[in-house]
């Protein structure tokens, strides 16, 4: 994979990768997690709460290849598709994990790397197929998107601050862009070139991407995924969800 794309082939991707697609002319990518037998677990902002079985089911046959196409749950976003589903005539990019703050910062547009470690494949597919039978609650495009299912299965980490944005990069790009013309909007008195507004524009639209990366961001814990409904406050006892955040890792981890 290159700086500028992390385009791949689908030769190259393995079983627990990350992957994504961009829809709408490269207007926003669409994640998820590969699973094998060219299969891919992924969060939809499809509503699901009103779907029957037989309404689930039905997704299947729009599938003339894969009989299981188009599985989820009842109540259920996350949906299991085939890899042709999945992309819809797109291409095929794989999300880096481990990288370095200087090639995320590199990377301009977020939704595309993370500094933070993935999991073992085969732990990341044990919660992609969990998710898959007990879903990932209500989606929400800046604090439970499709990325943000795709990093929790990669790498086992919650945010703590709900309140603010999620894990995703894509989510953090879009707050990051109007908060980077804001803040150096006042620049331009004292920098009249407009090169020079543009580029500490951009400086600050990557550092706020930075700053909100899952790799450095402070206020995210590491939670197993049978623990996730009680963390995220899908049960009743929000004592309990405090008590499991606590004892889930111990202490907030970067």
């Amino acid at each position: 994979m290159g700086l500028l794309s992390n385009r791949v082939e689908r030769s190259e991707i393995k079983r627990g990768d990350h992957i994504y697609t961009y829809r709408a002319i490269f207007a926003y990518s669409h994640h998820g997690i590969f699973v094998g037998g060219s299969k891919v677990v992924h969060f939809t902002r499809v509503e699901a709460s009103s779907r029957s079985n037989s309404e689930a089911c039905s997704l299947a046959a729009q599938c003339p290849t894969y009989p299981d196409c188009g599985f989820r749950q009842p109540n259920s976003s996350v949906v299991l598709s085939c890899l042709d589903c999945f992309l819809k005539n797109g291409s095929l990019y794989s999300f880096e994990y481990g990288v370095s703050p200087s090639v995320f910062i590199a990377k301009v547009r977020g939704g595309t790397c993370t500094t933070a470690a993935s999991d073992p494949a085969e732990t990341v597919i044990h919660r992609a197929m969990y998710l898959l039978q007990n879903g990932f609650g209500n989606y929400n495009v800046f604090q439970n998107n499709c990325e943000d299912f795709a990093l929790y299965c990669k790498t086992g980490l919650l945010t703590l601050d709900r309140l603010g944005v999620g894990r995703s990069g894509q989510a953090s790009s879009v707050i990051g862009a109007p908060l980077a013309a804001l803040l150096s909007s006042p620049l331009k008195l004292l920098m009249p070139s407009p090169v020079g507004v543009a580029t500490m524009t951009a400086g600050m639209y990557c550092m706020s991407r930075y700053a909100t990366d899952i790799g450095v961001r402070t206020d995210v814990f590491k939670v197993a995924v049978e623990d996730l409904a009680v963390n995220l406050g899908w049960g009743d006892n929000e004592e309990r969800a405090a008590e499991n955040v606590r004892n889930s890792d111990g202490q907030l981890i970067r």
